[in-house]
């Protein structure tokens, strides 16, 4: 039997695979690290073990471990008293991950742009207008539901990059930027303007046109606006403290 044809055994066998393999540590870890991605958190949170372990049921250990390994991914950062929290907001972070976001991700939609089908596109379009409708209803977890939404627009077309190599860079960037997006919908929310789509359903437009300097444009625009909207923010509490000064 080839490698290929293995492969498909063991997708269909699926519902026979053992269960329990993954370790308490890897679960605890996973959730936290679909939790900081999707925006669950805001900058400057105070993540402490023992009250993570209540909420997810376990002991203080997988969740002392899990904190352990997002802090080496730059996800959290240590404090003094042993306890970790969501890294602040600041300029030269918001510049350095949007310019790595741009480049990385750039790269990830012309990877993928041969391999999109009717299928995605219908997916993507689904997406858009499930978020177009949470951000309609404003929500008091319009930045949690938005960014899981968000999420998923950008990694169906990431899939489709077929990159293995790429894919867990791009993840590490999300992981650093989910408090960063989480603010940005709500400053989104509270001011208006473009809907907050509007760059997706630009994609959708280019890459079903096969134009990847089009598509490519389109998401730079997206990310873009989203660190422009906290860039402004920060420049609005800078001159309030001078103000106050």
């Amino acid at each position: 039997m080839s490698i290929v044809s293995e492969a498909s055994s063991f997708d269909r066998g699926d519902a026979l695979a053992p269960v329990g393999r993954e370790t308490l540590q890897d679960r605890v870890y996973t959730q936290l690290r679909n939790s900081l991605i999707n925006g669950m958190f805001d900058a400057g949170d105070i993540l402490r073990i023992v009250d993570l372990a209540e909420r997810l049921q376990t002991s203080t250990m997988p969740v002392r471990e899990a904190l352990g390994r997002l802090v080496s991914e730059q996800a959290l950062e240590s404090l003094p008293n042993r306890s970790v929290r969501v890294p602040l907001i600041t300029r030269s972070r918001l510049d350095d991950l949007a310019r790595a976001r741009i480049l990385i991700e750039g790269q990830m939609v012309a990877l993928a742009l041969p391999n999109l089908t009717a299928d995605d596109f219908a997916v993507l379009k689904q997406i858009n207008v499930d978020c177009d409708l949470a951000f309609e209803q404003h929500g008091k977890d319009i930045g949690h539901v938005t960014s899981a939404l968000n999420q998923r627009f950008h990694f169906h077309i990431y899939q489709a990059a077929r990159s293995p190599v790429l894919i867990p860079i791009v993840e590490s960037l999300w992981l650093q930027s989910g408090a960063i997006i989480r603010k940005a919908a709500h400053i989104h929310d509270e001011q208006g303007g473009l809907a907050a789509t509007n760059h997706h359903w630009s994609m959708i437009d280019a890459l079903e046109r096969r134009d990847v300097e089009g598509a490519t444009q389109s998401l730079t625009n997206d990310i873009s606006r989203s660190f422009d909207l906290i860039r402004g923010r920060l420049e609005d509490e800078v001159g309030k403290g001078h103000n106050h000064g």
